[in-house]
C-alpha cells in the first residue's frame, strides 16, 4: 500500500474516532444530568452505552497505528 493510501485511511480511522468519541461524551453528558437530577441508577444505565463505542475508538486506534507502523517498514 503506498503512502497516499495509508495516509488516506489513516485520516477515514481517526475521524471515525472522533465521531465515537463525541457521540460518547454526549452520553457522559446525559448520564451526568441524569446523576445531577438523582436519578443515579438511571445514570449508570445511561453510561453503559459509552463501552461499545469506547472499544470500537480503540480498536481504531489500533488499525490506524498498525498501517502507520507497517507502511514506515516498506
Amino acid at each position: 500500500m503506498d503512502r497516499t493510501a495509508t495516509e488516506a485511511a489513516i485520516k477515514i480511522y481517526l475521524r471515525e474516532i472522533r465521531q465515537r468519541l463525541d457521540e460518547a461524551a454526549g452520553i457522559a453528558k446525559a448520564a451526568e444530568a441524569c446523576a445531577d437530577s438523582g436519578q443515579v441508577d438511571k445514570a449508570v444505565e445511561v453510561s453503559l452505552e459509552i463501552e461499545q463505542l469506547s472499544y470500537e475508538a480503540s480498536r481504531l486506534l489500533d488499525a490506524a497505528s498498525l498501517l502507520n507502523r507497517l507502511s514506515k517498514e516498506e
